[in-house]
């Protein structure tokens, strides 16, 4: 892992401890096939789902589509919201929208920040996914059709 994204990473937790801002992210389920792209970054142990912060003046499709082409390299077709969560980690005050995309083409990863993306049978995620994540899939497999609102 880069030493200096962890160091930076490390840095913004400090800053969360002390401000507890409010942010607004993005995820995104990228499905095809009975499988999910997850990601690894190069600041973070574990496998997640592509995405990351709102821009001022962004919108949230906006946001979605930037976040995986700068990640993965990918192109989008359509997106489904798929559910809005909070979590109170880390000392923020996070709320993290994530849309469903099963159009997608996607090159790999496009930036120092991801080292690694792959895609894993929705059944078979790695060990090391992280728990939101695993979170996400699960309530995906449960095939209710309704947008869920919960804790990340």
């Amino acid at each position: 892992m880069s030493l200096r994204l962890k160091l930076m990473y490390r840095a913004a937790t400090i800053y969360w401890r002390v401000f507890k801002p409010m942010t607004l992210g993005v995820k995104t389920l990228l499905i095809r096939d009975g499988k999910v792209l997850l990601v690894k970054h190069s600041y973070q142990d574990g496998w997640f789902l592509p995405g990351g912060g709102v821009k001022r003046r962004e919108t949230l499709e906006t946001a979605v589509r930037r976040e995986c082409r700068e990640e993965v390299g990918a192109k989008l077709g359509k997106l489904t919201l798929f559910g809005n969560y909070s979590t109170i980690n880390e000392f923020k005050n996070d709320h993290v929208v994530v849309m469903i995309a099963t159009e997608f083409d996607y090159k790999g990863p496009n930036d120092r920040e991801i080292i690694e993306a792959k895609l894993f049978e929705l059944t078979n995620l790695p060990d090391d996914t992280s728990p939101g994540t695993r979170n996400r899939v699960e309530e995906y497999l449960s095939q209710d059709q309704s947008p869920f609102i919960g804790n990340w």
